[in-house]
This record gives structure tokens, sequence and C-alpha cells, in this order.
């Protein structure tokens, strides 16, 4: 802490607050126009339209596998196959 015993010094003293002043308003006008920026950024974001997935309609179920046989083919392909190909023997 300074103290200011003459004239002069409480001058310099006055001066230097003044200026801590003026250069703290200005950052804090700065870091105002960065918030209010940043903040139409996440609006932005939050607004934008989101169409890389569909949604199902009613009744719908996204999870199902349409295809049986590709999906049989895909995960179980060779045992199915091992499994399977003599069943028509027995008959």
């Amino acid at each position: 802490m300074t103290v200011a015993t003459n004239y002069d010094d409480r001058m310099a003293l006055i001066k230097r607050i003044a200026e801590t002043k003026k250069q703290n308003e200005a950052r804090k006008q700065r870091m105002a126009k960065v918030r209010a920026q940043s903040a139409t950024v996440k609006k932005k974001a939050k607004k934008a339209k989101r169409d890389f997935m569909q949604i199902p309609k009613e009744g719908e179920n996204m999870y199902a596998w349409t295809d049986a046989s590709k999906y049989a083919k895909e995960y179980y392909g060779e045992v199915m196959y091992e499994t399977t190909r003599f069943d028509n023997d027995w008959d």
C-alpha cells in the first residue's frame, strides 16, 4: 500500500488509480463483448437443425432388423452354414 505524504505523491497516486480503473473498465468491456459473442454462438448451435437421424414413425421399431437372412449371414455366417447345410439330408 502506498501512502502519499505530499501533494505531488497524492497526485501521482490519484493518476495511477485512475489509470488502473480505466484499464479495468476496458477489460470489463472486452469481456462483455466476448461473452455476448459466445452467447450468440451457443444460441445458433442450439437452433441448428439436426437431420442426421430420422425419427421413426409411431408404431415402427427403429431397432428391428428388416432382413433376417442378411442378419444371420452377417453375424452367424459360418456357424449357421455349418449347422444347416445337412438339414435336408434327414428328410
